[in-house]
């Protein structure tokens, strides 16, 4: 390629190297202690992780008359018929030993006055199984005190602020990672000899212009599985959380589901309550089912808000702090004003295809929090369990590579064929956003994730920096299996094809390469003139 250069390399070699500073790859990193690992974080540890963000909790069964088999059943009923029932019943069953390996590393779950654990219910649970940490701060906690014991364990090695940019591999095999500077496009790479490597580098919500997702989730651990030629499962699968606050902010708060579960209610502007005539739960509904009925009444021009001020009125500061500061900060009193909402891109289901110990299709290649699919979220992932997914394979993948033979030192190229160090074009980046968020979101049609398809496309085989063709190819897994897909599941809806298709009750499996097949079919139409801008 023209815009390709030799870049001269610093070679390092380690044994296993984990991609991400969030909760899989801080308790993958914690449970493989004392065998040496090197953890690789684009932001500070501690930030930069959706999981930080996370306020709902961990669902696990542990109450009282509870049990996995009830949440396995939960979990199952709102998955769209995607379901991998072992799947779902194994993370359910293991749910208790990592709450208790998590109360270790000195996470603070609410307990209730007899010291038990204090738990809440979320959207289609049919029990309270929610671990919260005073109230809405979970994920906050739980990162805080795992960042915390990393910092403490002497064989953890930190390397913060570095991104993974390309995964190398040899013979079928991993054999390093392409790193660079985080926001330096200019900076020389650094090339990571390993034969073990841990993808844990969270989802793709910042693909999209509404998202509660940090930049950091922007689908480049998925890219650079996909370019390797990793199997890809359910890219089309993207939840949309249906109560993000809408004050301007990139990404936007959170208004957390507990909330609902709490009894606030979903209105528009009329004042009307919309979701007693779209599902008999209401606003206790699946998610994709309330996003979409938050998005037809905005799309309707009547707004949509979370109105807390019966349910909680002036015990909202003190039960959800977190939500309650984000809409202060915004000139907003939840207290005794109803809170403005809109759909906002929020996890993905799909991601690198993983079987029950984390392997995925390349040989040393293990995948663990949202950038893996498991098959345990099927079309539409049940309220917090994502967190619990996340530590029972973190736990998982470090117990497989316990087992491993040590395999021999990879064999580095003395040079790496790189693209140019160059920034993203902000302008490119702000359309492949819009068009994600226009043409691949809550509601989609065949047309438009066509026209989306032949503009990421172009995109990633031509763009000059490597960031961006990144971006440009989670953006392109997700609207081709979108395209694929002709029929509505879950979380993915499609105006054309508004019913589930029996026959098409089954995962997707695909790859970069399948995803650009669907690309080249159609590019016997047109580009469309909105995307022109795009090419770089």
């Amino acid at each position: 390629m023209t815009t390709d250069t030799i870049h001269t390399l610093t070679r390092t070699t380690d044994d296993i190297v984990i991609v991400g500073g969030g909760l899989a790859g801080l308790f993958c990193a914690l449970k493989l202690a004392p065998r040496p690992v090197t953890l690789i974080s684009a932001a500070p540890l501690g930030q930069g992780a959706s999981s930080a963000w996370a306020q709902g909790g961990i669902a696990a069964a542990v109450a009282e008359g509870d049990t996995p088999e009830a949440h396995a059943a939960d979990t199952i009923a709102v998955g769209g018929g995607l379901v991998d029932e072992a799947v779902a019943l194994g993370i359910a069953r293991e749910a208790a030993p990592r709450i208790h390996d998590l109360l270790a590393y000195g996470v603070p779950f609410d307990r209730d006055l007899e010291g038990r654990l204090a738990v809440g219910r979320e959207a289609a649970h049919s029990a309270r199984r929610i671990v919260h940490v005073r109230g809405d701060g979970a994920g906050a906690a739980i990162i805080a005190a795992l960042s915390e014991a990393v910092r403490r364990t002497p064989s953890i090695r930190l390397i913060e602020g570095f991104v993974a940019e390309a995964l190398l591999t040899e013979d079928g095999a991993v054999s390093g990672l392409q790193l660079r500077e985080a926001g330096n496009p200019s900076a020389r790479p650094i090339l990571l000899a390993s034969r073990m490597v841990v993808l844990a580098t969270g989802g793709l919500g910042h693909l999209y212009a509404v998202t509660t997702n940090p930049a950091e989730g922007n689908g480049s651990g998925l890219a650079i599985a996909a370019r390797a030629g990793a199997v890809i499962a359910d890219p089309e699968f993207v939840q949309f959380h249906p109560t993000a606050i809408m004050v301007g902010r990139d990404p936007a708060p959170l208004a957390t589901e507990a909330l609902r579960g709490e009894g606030a209610t979903l209105i528009n502007g009329h004042s009307e309550r919309f979701m007693q005539a779209r599902h008999p739960l209401a606003e206790l509904a699946p998610r994709d089912i309330v996003a979409r009925g938050v998005f037809a009444e905005i799309a309707a021009g009547r707004g949509a808000f979370l109105d807390a001020r019966q349910a909680l009125g002036a015990r909202f500061a003190d039960k959800f702090p977190t939500v309650y500061a984000s809409c202060i900060a915004a000139g907003i009193d939840p207290a005794t004003q109803a809170i403005p909402i809109a759909p906002a891109a929020h996890y993905h289901m799909g991601g690198i295809a993983v079987d029950g110990r984390g392997r995925s299709s390349i040989d040393g290649l293990w995948a663990g929090g949202e950038v893996s699919s498991t098959g345990a979220h099927g079309a539409n992932r049940l309220a917090s369990n994502s967190l619990l997914e996340a530590v029972v394979y973190a736990a998982r993948i470090a117990d497989d590579i316990a087992g491993c033979t040590i395999p021999s030192p990879a064999r580095l190229p003395d040079a790496l064929v790189a693209m140019q160090g160059e920034a993203p074009a902000a302008a490119s980046v702000k359309r492949l956003r819009a068009m994600m968020s226009a043409h691949v979101g809550v509601v989609r049609d065949g047309d438009g994730l066509a026209d989306a398809i032949r503009s990421f496309a172009a995109l990633e085989r031509e763009a000059a920096s490597l960031a961006v063709r990144n971006l440009a190819a989670s953006a392109l897994l997700v609207a081709a299996a979108a395209w694929t897909r002709g029929e509505s599941r879950g979380a993915h809806f499609r105006s054309d094809h508004p019913a589930e298709v029996p026959a098409l009750a089954r995962r997707t499996m695909t790859t970069l390469a399948a995803a650009r097949d669907v690309a080249a079919s159609l590019n016997d139409q047109p580009l469309p003139r909105i995307a022109q801008p795009m090419i770089a």
